[in-house]
């Protein structure tokens, strides 16, 4: 293994950390004794000697299907530096979805955790020879039957990895439907991780709290090799990320550095801070004086940033759009976060700004060594598909050379299927989705995620999706009733024996939500009626709605 600065390959970055911070912590759950840069070293070569003794070889895919855990990194790593592909699973994966990619992308070894293991009920194995399960390396199923886990284990063979080699295949369960398999080489991810170091550095101080999962490209680069760089330590959390698990984390932890989705923070906003000024009349008329509001956010934001461990310098947003409301109370709260922009296809990165320089609704400029454009853009508004070049765009979509000439121009721009438009400081403003985008009666352009950010900010709205149907807009939503209930004060049994009552209390809402939604919108954007969605949205794992399933 090579062991020269800036080589941009798994490898070359990991042993510069060892050489530099092999004594710091690397890897742990929430609570136990972190292990050292050396310790994960010693464990990667003994996994790297397992996958050898189970027949993998260079270029040979191997697949994660589990949740987050310090032996996540360790089997990611074995896999990489041995030049072999490896395929991480989101845990939240159908079993067919599951299926469909060990099929596609051919993989001869999975690794998977034990609460994941009925996802290989009646899976039929396929290419598939080896099983191990990665709480402890023990196997599950081979076809070598003297294959054991030692971990005194050495590897047999020098591996060379160059950095055009591929080191992961990314299947995206999109919000647009089919799975794509997203080639990331070497390079792709190490450039992209060393640019994200340069918006945030990080050091061997530093403790991130993993709250993604980790077969998310996000995670991936800026959750694992972007504190790699730094000789950085990473906690997981055993449970998924719930208040009551979250919170007594943080405690323990007290992050310097997360990464997160837009919905965590915009439930804390508006189940926690909102209601405290605006639950009584009078808060509520002071809290809507701006120069009011701005001093309550700044005292609220103060109270944010302990419940938060008090240490937190980079509190980073990216995989969906940000409510523009809860990004106007952390901006004007002081809260160090950051939003970024990026697709699984371009490693992720492609434009953010640190916690310092962020500049309201817009992910910031492109990252160093990337160039962004605006294509076509819109005469009048200056708005148009956002284009990327530079070393973090994929090799291509695995086995879909004609998916991938779609989005890839020969002279190596990718199209993202994203609208935005840039400030004259090359700050980037995102619009919405390309695909999302609904055309009005006079052609105009509608973007649903604009309308939905404005139907969100409406008491008692957890979430909400506009479709267009016959011509005309309609927006399902999804409503906490209890909230409602308590605003209005309603009670369900109360209304019991008025069943009626009740549906015209609930229809009396939906007309107030669309006057109220109609009238903080233009005319084109207006809705022409309200829909109830009984259950929650379904997700990807970024927590955006998958829209297919409901257009």
């Amino acid at each position: 293994m090579d062991h020269k600065e800036n080589v941009l390959t798994l490898p070359s970055i990991f042993n510069n950390t060892l050489l530099k911070h092999g004594k710091s912590r690397a890897y742990a759950f929430v609570g136990e004794d972190p292990m050292t840069f050396e310790v994960t070293a010693r464990y990667i070569r003994s996994v790297t000697a397992l996958l050898e003794s189970a027949g993998i070889e260079k270029g040979d895919r191997v697949a994660i299907l589990s949740t987050n855990m310090p032996n996540w990194p360790i089997a990611y790593f074995s896999i990489t530096f041995m030049g072999a592909v490896v395929v991480p699973v989101l845990p939240d994966f159908s079993a067919t979805e599951f299926a469909n990619v060990l099929e596609h992308s051919g993989a001869k070894a999975l690794f998977i955790s034990s609460g994941l293991l009925h996802r290989m009920e009646g899976l039929k194995h396929g290419s598939l020879e080896t099983g191990i399960l990665l709480d402890d390396f023990s196997i599950l199923f081979s076809e070598n039957n003297s294959l054991r886990f030692n971990p005194e284990a050495v590897t047999s063979k020098e591996y060379v990895v160059e950095e055009e080699d591929l080191a992961s295949i990314i299947y995206t369960s999109g919000t647009t439907g089919r799975s794509k398999g997203v080639m990331l080489t070497h390079r792709n991810i190490c450039f992209n991780a060393e640019k994200g170091k340069v918006i945030q550095p990080v050091d061997e101080n530093d403790r991130f709290l993993s709250v993604l999962p980790l077969s998310h490209t996000y995670e991936n680069t800026l959750g694992l090799i972007l504190p790699l760089l730094g000789g950085s330590c990473v906690y997981y959390l055993r449970k998924p990320p719930t208040p009551p698990v979250l919170l007594p984390a943080i405690e323990q932890v007290r992050p310097t550095v997360m990464l997160t989705v837009p919905l965590i923070i915009e439930k804390v906003y508006f189940n926690k801070i909102l209601p405290a000024f605006t639950d009584k009349r009078i808060m509520k008329i002071i809290y809507s004086i701006p120069p009011a509001r701005k001093i309550l956010n700044k005292v609220a934001g103060k109270k944010l940033y302990s419940t938060f461990g008090g240490n937190l310098k980079f509190f980073g947003i990216g995989g969906a759009k940000l409510n523009k409301n809860v990004e106007r109370f952390l901006l004007e709260a002081r809260f160090p976060y950051a939003i970024g922009y990026g697709l699984t296809e371009t490693s992720p990165l492609l434009a953010g700004a640190n916690p310092s320089k962020t500049v309201f609704d817009s992910t910031g400029p492109a990252i160093e060594g990337i160039e962004l454009k605006i294509h076509n853009p819109d005469k009048k508004t200056g708005e148009g598909e956002i284009w990327a070049k530079g070393s973090s765009i994929m090799k291509g979509y695995y086995k879909d050379p004609e998916m991938t000439a779609d989005v890839l121009t020969p002279d190596g721009w990718f199209k993202t299927g994203d609208l935005g438009v840039l400030d004259k400081n090359n700050n980037l403003f995102i619009k919405g989705r390309l695909k999302n985008m609904i055309l009005g009666a006079s052609g105009e352009n509608i973007y649903p995620e604009e309308i939905e950010s404005v139907i969100n900010n409406f008491c008692g709205v957890v979430e909400s999706l506009v479709v267009q149907q016959k011509g005309k807009l309609i927006a399902l939503v999804h409503l906490n009733m209890e909230e409602i209930e308590k605003k209005y004060n309603i009670l369900k049994q109360d209304m019991a024996d008025k069943a009626d009552k009740y549906g015209e209390w609930v229809q009396e809402i939906l007309t107030e939500l669309q006057e109220y939604v109609n009238s903080h919108v233009n005319k084109f954007s207006k809705i022409n009626k309200v829909v109830i969605q009984p259950v929650p949205f379904q997700k990807t794992a970024t927590l955006k709605i998958k829209r297919f399933l409901y257009t």
